[in-house]
């Protein structure tokens, strides 16, 4: 029985999404990759960043995704920002599918990381857009937290 490598947790997080948007719904996903783009993630050279995702013939697709291309190989290389096959249940993309007719409701990839399997996966949610005042109160309170923060070790150094 092989042991798997636990040591290296690859997890790439799309971070302006959560600034950008409420996440209403999670769900995980499985990808379509070839295997230069795998071993391209596991050396965590990916980005998620002005990406999203869509459906298209009851398939879910993610558009813009960023796969570095893999420095070891010499032939079978890949397109760095090519559109990719995203594995869902029939039922969950037909849910997807309903939610996102909704105006202000889309699709957002969040983090992208390999299971305890070996698979490379992708962590989607249903999200709907902040207005500029919701992105203003969540930087205020941001900054009052890191306040805090900085007072609360202040007093416990005796500064």
């Amino acid at each position: 029985m092989k042991k798997k490598n636990t040591g290296n947790r690859i997890n790439i997080k799309n971070r302006r999404a959560t600034f950008d948007y409420f996440v209403l719904d999670r769900y995980t996903a499985g990808i379509v990759l070839c295997g230069t783009e795998m071993k391209s993630i596991r050396m965590g050279k990916a980005g998620l960043s002005d990406t999203f995702c869509y459906i298209s013939n009851d398939e879910l697709w993610v558009k813009n995704m960023y796969v570095a291309d893999y420095a070891l190989s010499s032939f079978g290389r890949h397109e760095l920002r090519r559109d990719r096959k995203l594995l869902l249940n029939r039922k969950e993309i037909l849910h997807l599918k309903n939610e996102t007719k909704s105006p202000g409701l889309t699709i957002v990839p969040l983090c992208l990381f390999i299971n305890e399997n070996g698979y490379a996966k992708l962590e989607i949610g249903l999200c709907k857009g902040k207005k500029e005042y919701d992105k203003r109160s969540v930087m205020k309170d941001k900054e009052s937290r890191g306040e805090i923060e900085r007072i609360r070790k202040s007093h416990r150094y005796g500064d």
